[in-house]
């Protein structure tokens, strides 16, 4: 979650279009690019990233491209309509399709294939793997 928000609940949005942004492997060598629209919760992307980094045995770099920003509201059980919106409960990044989310780089194509397939059992959407093109 962010150290600090400008407001503490937010709207839901909408997750129309592709990523206009961050839809190209930057930093490392492969990378692991999402083809659905989704919310991602920060505890997805926590136990992604330990997956592959304890797949690569802490060899080579990783790069976590996307960002939990954005706080998910709920009321709690058995609760009756109305008085207000629910207080923030866990934080979810905004993930749109032709998002790169992780990256590696330092190992070799099979050790990143593995440590990415690894990574992408642990998250709610379809992914692809993609390289970096020079």
């Amino acid at each position: 979650m962010p150290k600090r928000v400008k407001f503490r609940k937010a709207h839901r949005g909408n997750r129309r279009g592709m990523a206009g942004r961050g839809n190209q492997v930057a930093f490392g060598q492969y990378g692991l690019k999402s083809l659905d629209a989704i919310w991602i919760t920060d505890r997805q992307i926590e136990a992604a990233r330990i997956a592959m980094t304890r797949h690569m045995k802490r060899d080579g770099k990783v790069w976590i491209r996307i960002f939990p920003d954005k706080p998910v509201t709920k009321k709690p059980a058995e609760t009756r309509m109305g008085k207000g919106k629910g207080a923030p409960e866990f934080w979810v990044a905004v993930v749109q399709p032709g998002k790169i989310m992780f990256e590696i780089g330092g190992v070799s194509r099979q050790v990143a294939e593995e440590a990415l397939r690894l990574a992408a059992h642990k998250l709610p959407n379809k992914t692809k793997f993609v390289e970096r093109i020079d």
